[in-house]
């Protein structure tokens, strides 16, 4: 018997699915086979090894296909066979003479091959008449051919035969007739699990995310990368890797597996490894021929299946593929490929990446190329990420250390903007402490911390940062603060703003440009808001409004724009603010700044809830906890998932709204917004099932009012629902006293939404059918639009329906609960419509369940175009009207009508009568 298993792991994490086939070939005593394929370290040789320790009685046979015999004819087949040849005289004489010539080197004439093949199989089943047999053969298609081929037809003849036959190949190669199960990449829980597994313990969240992003879901590249830390790698204090180790066992499995290629086919892989992500043909074809070849030698390649060519370029099928390639490359090769690549795109106008190459071929400082690195990287071509590669090179092939230095903490600085915070974090950590970066250091340190890590902490550290750079870059040291301020709202510490506030006041000078101006006025406003006196707070903070409105040019950055968003939520001026948290949203996107995103979206989504546009909010909040996720900023995905939470809660969508509640856990500290907007969204709930105790315990314990503690602007947005709550429970005062508060914002306002809101709270207040209650209702439905469809003023209808039944006025109450029900039904929202009927029926009115074939056909957004279409609204109106463009509202409006089945706005009007 003979065992090879050249790439082997350490368990088998992720591979459930493909252990259950085995086990069930292994159980099956009727025999069959399998085929397993996949990438080199996808763990193919270890199931194989989980294969034998579960063949139970079974007699086992194991081969294995090696590139050095491959021009063997049946080598494979003798080293598989070896144990069993002493059967060979049960079999039939020429079956017999035909075996033992092919297994003794003289090879096999085409028109014996059947009886070859017939011999193999009858000693597999002689060796099967003593007790069941397991074979297997690993890497089956690296070997020689014909005994690919022999196995092949065996495995397709012994289904029925106390015979197991398992084989593994290369990701691309299947054999006709066998079953064939392909292994895939981890998914990220299994790679976490398996680093863990070598490590002995828990992965510190950034070295794990590095490691895996590396992997790509390779179970041996985990392995290979996680035997090659060192300790201070483990915690996240060294620099890790960026790609398996050359002398490791997946680095060993390539090199294999590339030897079988022609040379020529090497050298343009490798320069096809080594070039662009997108595969840039032409400057392919350029390297290619000035290496004296052409993209052609890439043919054998990609019969291999190690890459697909065609006419876009050369693109690299298995995830790991590109990298190994260019790891396994001897490093003067390597080299020698670079400079081919830079002199391909000599005059191409891609500067930055010819620069790359060409440091790439560099064996020794170079403060030329270092500036030329420099310059090109500036403008971020090709994306920050690269951006920050090529200043870390341009550091190491400087000559200044102090230059040096200043290159490392951009490199960080772009290494964040392209979302990538642990990379930004090393290249912190590995800083020399250079008094000219230590505060451009600290501040990037403090933003990490405020976006990725603990707000809380970031406070402190922002502070220093401001104070160490407020004498060379006043600017830098007034965003610093501005971040600062937002990391004390965040953790519910709004009493320290007043120092923020002080330190940015001392940092003003007349003549400070566009930017500095907005965010020096948007912390006096906010400054003033937060110890309510929005007399003093309001002025500074339109005025922040407008001066987000006016920047353009160099002026624009997406932290001002987002910055003047804050402000404009803070006075109401809800168009305003999510047209300048849209833009920072597009200008993050169009410069690829990854880490402003998230922020940006935050406040759209909130714009968007109170301009009542809560599926539109619900999925900005979505798309932001995407970006959150991806970008490492586990508090911003805790406050996207709070504000889905309550955005669900609101809707009454008890499921959706507990499983992002979840989503938060317990990650959040007490006192932070994440953790506020649960509490919200959990209190919305408890008000829906009339648990009116437990809501107004969770939002009156938001904040402390005069402490200066807890989410004061989170509970001022849910002080509707306290009032509603308490007014339940007969507790004015308490309600009283949060509205008091509300109140002395919402006067401070020009906002229709805002004073609709406060009007509804006085009438929850009011003696029940008191004069004073109605009264306050009607002014509610004033103050809301009369012509749109909006949530909050079908909650004012329901209220005042339900007043004026209890208050024995059932025909007047009619009215008001059907017009809620109507909107609650387009709108969707089932357990509010269904409340409204409950009303109606309760006013004597005879109606069946709600009617919602439109709500269970359209989206939300779809649903309010189509009912402003019935009321005879233009598109362009439309458009207008919910800040979108025409072309947009087409665009719903085509959708509309098909999923309707309708052809005309006369049509539509009728469907929504």
């Amino acid at each position: 018997m003979v065992t090879a298993f050249r790439v082997q792991i350490t368990g088998l994490r992720g591979r459930d699915d493909e252990c259950r086939e085995i086990r069930r070939l292994l159980d099956d005593h009727a025999g069959g086979a399998l085929l397993l394929h996949g990438e080199p370290g996808s763990g193919r040789s270890a199931l194989l090894a989980y294969a034998h320790r579960h063949a139970g009685t079974r007699l086992t046979l194991a081969g294995a296909g090696l590139t050095d015999e491959a021009a063997l004819p049946y080598a494979g087949l003798q080293r598989l066979l070896d144990p069993l040849l002493g059967r060979a005289d049960a079999l039939p004489h020429r079956q017999r003479a035909v075996l033992h010539r092919a297994l003794a080197g003289h090879g096999c004439p085409t028109d014996q091959r059947l009886v070859l093949a017939m011999a193999v199989l009858g000693l597999l089943t002689d060796a099967a008449r003593d007790r069941p047999l397991l074979c297997t053969v690993d890497d089956v298609d690296s070997g020689d051919r014909p005994t690919a081929q022999t196995l092949a037809f065996v495995a397709r003849r012994v289904g029925h035969l106390p015979v197991a036959l398992l084989l593994t190949a290369a990701d691309d190669t299947t054999v006709a007739g066998i079953p064939a199960h392909r292994l895939r990449p981890l998914d990220e829980p299994d790679s976490l699990a398996l680093l863990a597994d070598h490590h002995g313990g828990p992965v510190p969240a950034a070295v794990a995310a590095a490691l895996t992003g590396v992997a790509a879901g390779n179970p041996q590249a985990l392995v290979d990368l996680a035997g090659t830390l060192t300790e201070g790698q483990w915690r996240g204090e060294e620099p890790l890797p960026a790609a398996p180790p050359p002398d490791g066992a997946l680095a060993r499995a390539y090199r294999s597996r590339l030897a079988r290629l022609p040379r020529a086919t090497r050298r343009a892989l490798l320069l096809a490894a080594l070039i662009d992500e997108d595969g840039d043909p032409v400057t392919l074809a350029r390297a290619a021929r000035a290496a004296g070849s052409s993209v052609a030698a890439l043919a054998p390649a990609e019969a291999a299946g190690l890459v697909r060519v065609d006419t876009s370029g050369v693109t690299f099928p298995p995830p790991l593929a590109r990298l190994m390639v260019a790891v396994t490359a001897p490093p003067a090769e390597r080299r020698a490929a670079h400079r081919l690549l830079a002199g391909a795109l000599d005059g191409t106008g891609r500067r930055l990446r010819r620069a790359l190459h060409l440091a790439a071929a560099a064996d020794g400082p170079d403060p030329k190329l270092a500036a030329e690195l420099e310059q090109a990287a500036t403008h971020g071509e090709g994306g920050w990420s690269v951006a920050s590669v090529a200043l870390c090179r341009a550091a190491e092939l400087g000559d200044d250390p102090v230059r040096a230095a200043d290159r490392l903490v951009t490199a960080a600085r772009y290494a964040w903007w392209g979302g990538r915070p642990d990379q930004a974090r090393r290249l912190l950590h590995a800083l020399p402490a250079d008094p000219a970066v230590v505060g451009r250091a600290t501040l990037l340190r403090g933003e990490l911390e405020l976006r990725c890590d603990a707000p809380s902490e970031a406070v402190a550290t922002l502070l220093a940062g401001a104070d160490v750079i407020a004498g060379t870059d006043r600017a830098a040291a007034v965003v610093g603060l501005v971040r600062a301020g937002e990391a004390i709202c965040f953790s519910g510490d709004q009493y320290r703003y007043a120092e923020v506030a002080r330190r940015v006041t001392a940092l003003r000078r007349p003549g400070d440009p566009p930017e500095t101006v907005l965010l020096t006025t948007l912390v006096a406003g906010v400054a003033a808001t937060l110890r309510g006196d929005h007399e003093r707070g309001g002025p500074f903070l339109r005025r922040a409004v407008v001066l987000g409105d006016r920047l353009t040019g160099s002026a624009l950055s997406p932290t001002a724009l987002t910055g003047a968003a804050v402000a404009g939520l803070l006075v109401a001026v809800d168009a305003a603010a999510h047209r300048l948290a849209d833009r920072a949203v597009a200008l993050a996107r169009a410069r690829g700044e990854l880490s402003t995103l998230s922020r940006a979206l935050e406040l759209r989504a909130v714009a968007e809830y109170w301009l009542g546009r809560h599926e539109a909010a619900t999925a900005t909040s979505r798309e932001g906890l995407r970006v959150a996720r991806a970008t490492g900023q586990h508090p911003a995905a805790g406050v996207h998932l709070g504000m889905l939470a309550v955005l669900a809660a609101v809707r009454a969508d008890r499921e959706a709204s507990l499983r992002h509640v979840a989503g938060i856990g317990d990650t959040a500290p007490a006192g932070s917004r994440p953790h506020a907007l649960a509490q919200w969204a959990l209190a919305v709930l408890d008000l829906v099932d009339g648990r009116y105790a437990d809501a107004a315990a969770r939002l009156a314990a938001l904040a402390r009012p005069g402490t200066g503690r807890g989410q004061v602007l989170v509970q001022v947005m849910a002080t509707p629902h306290l009032v509603e709550a308490a007014a339940h429970l007969g507790r004015r005062a308490e309600a009283g006293a949060a509205l008091a508060v509300f109140d002395r914002w919402a006067s401070s306002t020009a906002s229709p939404s805002r004073r609709a809101l406060s009007a509804r709270c006085h009438a929850l207040l009011a003696e029940r059918g008191s004069v004073a209650a109605e009264r306050e209702f009607r002014a509610a439905l004033r103050w809301h639009p009369a012509d749109d469809v909006s949530f909050e003023r079908a909650r004012t209808e329901l209220l005042l329906g339900r007043e004026l039944r209890r208050s024995r006025r059932p025909r007047d109450a009619r009215a008001h609960l059907h017009r809620a029900r109507q909107t609650f039904t387009l709108l969707g929202a089932d357990v509010w419509a269904e409340q409204a009927t409950a009303e109606l029926r309760a006013a004597g009115e005879s109606v069946g369940p709600p009617d919602r074939p439109a709500a269970r056909l359209l989206t939300g957004q779809q649903l309010r175009i189509a009912h402003l279409v019935a009321e005879g609204a233009t598109n362009r109106e439309i458009a207008a009207r919910m800040f979108l463009s025409t072309r947009t509202v087409d665009h719903h409006l085509r959708n509309i009508f098909h999923r309707l089945g309708i052809r005309s706005r006369t049509e539509l009007a009728r469907v929504l009568a």
